[in-house]
């Protein structure tokens, strides 16, 4: 990813905003390219705060900076709070590894707190995630490879001394949900990991329906039956990448266990290993190992 957009809203905050791309040379973002925008006096929206917004970017910068400079860049995240666009992007420039994070995105009524946290750990992940990549690209993690991360190793480690427990009891999680995470971890603290990551996915999946304009939810009990032929570098669709934050979720892999560029193996879940939960969906992954 070069870059990302991200957009949305109500049809009375229209407005055009410039083209961002995940992309080297594309035309999307952390969601398919859209006019929407939501300006910072449209404080009914949503519950998010400018100090909230703030908060989240400190807690997930501050684990993944020392990462980020472990593998030789510079984390560098871009807080453009009073930009309405609903947008977040990734770029690199020399050894500065940018992540840019727009106020539009979180003042949609979709996104909560958590689901904020992901998109900043997707973007993160464009950096580091690992295979695949964008075809012929030398560092920008794909699409569906971003959101695997976010939710197999980014969340997990930000929130890994946190209250999990607590906090997901406050929150209305499908039964679903709460059942599949039950059955694939064994302790309480990765039960409730496990639920919150798929809660934070259930926000930013709400988000691509409404841009969407799609009357059909999302759902956990719900994946997308497709089975693509050749690993997509774009955007998965809407279901694909709920399907994908939720087996990242369930994945029984360390968020310890880095993923590599030279390996679609290294650090995931995968069917050459024995896994059969926890794998990136097949509506966007083909597997080159068996």
């Amino acid at each position: 990813m070069k870059k990302l957009s991200v957009g949305l809203l109500l049809a009375t905050l229209i407005a055009s905003q410039p083209v961002l791309a995940c992309t080297k040379n594309g035309s999307e973002g952390f969601v398919p390219e859209n006019n929407l925008f939501i300006p910072v006096d449209a404080k009914s929206i949503n519950t998010i705060s400018e100090a909230q917004f703030n908060e989240v970017i400190d807690t997930v910068s501050d684990v993944y900076a020392p990462i980020v400079s472990s593998y030789g860049g510079k984390l560098e995240v871009v807080r453009k709070w009073t930009d309405g666009t609903v947008n977040a992007y990734a770029e690199q420039e020399g050894n500065v590894w940018k992540v840019s994070m727009f106020g539009g995105l979180a003042r949609h009524k979709t996104i909560t707190p958590d689901g904020f946290a992901l998109v900043v750990c997707h973007e993160i992940g464009h950096h580091i995630a690992g295979a695949p990549r964008y075809a012929g690209d030398d560092w920008a993690s794909n699409e569906g490879q971003a959101d695997y991360f976010a939710t197999t190793k980014c969340l997990r480690r930000v929130w890994m001394n946190e209250d999990n427990a607590r906090i997901v009891r406050s929150m209305e999680v499908p039964q679903f949900l709460t059942d599949s995470c039950n059955k694939n971890w064994k302790s309480a603290a990765d039960r409730a990991l496990c639920i919150r990551g798929g809660m934070a996915g259930d926000s930013v999946a709400k988000l691509f329906a409404a841009l969407a304009w799609s009357m059909k939810a999302p759902k956990f009990d719900t994946p997308d039956p497709k089975q693509v032929t050749s690993t997509s570098d774009s955007h998965p669709a809407t279901q694909c990448r709920l399907d994908t934050y939720f087996q990242g979720a369930l994945c029984e892999k360390s968020y310890n266990e880095d993923f590599t560029a030279d390996s679609e193996v290294a650090g995931a879940c995968h069917g050459s290993t024995g896994h059969t939960v926890g794998l990136r969906p097949r509506c966007w992954f083909k597997p080159s190992v068996q």
